[in-house]
């Protein structure tokens, strides 16, 4: 029997798409984690055979996990192809969710467009997602409508004040970490580091 991820509870899953265009949305979700007091976790590093069982317990071992399904189209590389990582991870935090040990987990979803969740993902009927636009000040504005139920609340300008600084700062922490892209292992744990750092900076978390 694999044994059971152990939660803990102050991180969040991040299941979001991996390339250049969604790269300020990334940076948007890192941004707004942490400002929450919260620690970003992603699959980003992770590899091998066991990949699988390995996003699963990350899974598990997070309170709540955050799932944009906003990138839809079919991508350039031949052939053209839609991307499935997300629905597909989000449905194992669902059925993480909805199991006995899981029971406690939250699962939030994010979109760009206004009701076309419902035609990508009918079975979501019912599931309210959260609309973010397809812009950073939208992603900051709806992952603070997501977690209203935190005792302190970032404002949206502090947010992107925080977004903005981290932004400036992203060809630094490339060279630091020898990375050409802000998706890689190294890169996404210094983006984390920072954006906590700023929090603490601005004064909303201790």
């Amino acid at each position: 029997m694999a044994k059971r991820a152990k939660v803990k509870s102050h991180e969040v899953f991040l299941n979001v798409p991996y390339d250049d265009p969604f790269a300020p949305l990334y940076l948007a979700y890192i941004v707004a984690v942490s400002s929450f007091g919260l620690v970003p976790r992603a699959t980003i590093g992770l590899a091998g055979v066991t990949r699988l069982d390995r996003i699963a317990r990350l899974i598990e071992s997070c309170p709540y996990s955050v799932h944009d399904l906003s990138r839809v189209q079919l991508d350039r590389t031949q052939p053209a192809t839609p991307r499935f990582n997300m629905p597909f991870e989000l449905g194992l935090a669902v059925g993480w969710a909805r199991s006995r040990a899981g029971r406690m987990h939250r699962w939030i979803v994010f979109e760009s467009k206004l009701r076309r969740i419902q035609k990508s993902l009918s079975d979501l009927n019912g599931s309210d997602p959260y609309i973010h636009g397809g812009t950073v000040r939208g992603v900051v504005r709806e992952m603070r409508n997501a977690f209203i139920s935190f005792n302190k609340q970032p404002t949206v300008p502090v947010m992107m004040e925080i977004y903005n600084e981290l932004a400036a700062n992203i060809p630094a922490i490339k060279r630091s970490t020898g990375s050409k892209s802000v998706f890689t292992a190294g890169c996404f744990t210094e983006l984390s580091f920072a954006a906590a750092a700023l929090a603490r900076k601005h004064g909303i978390l201790p």
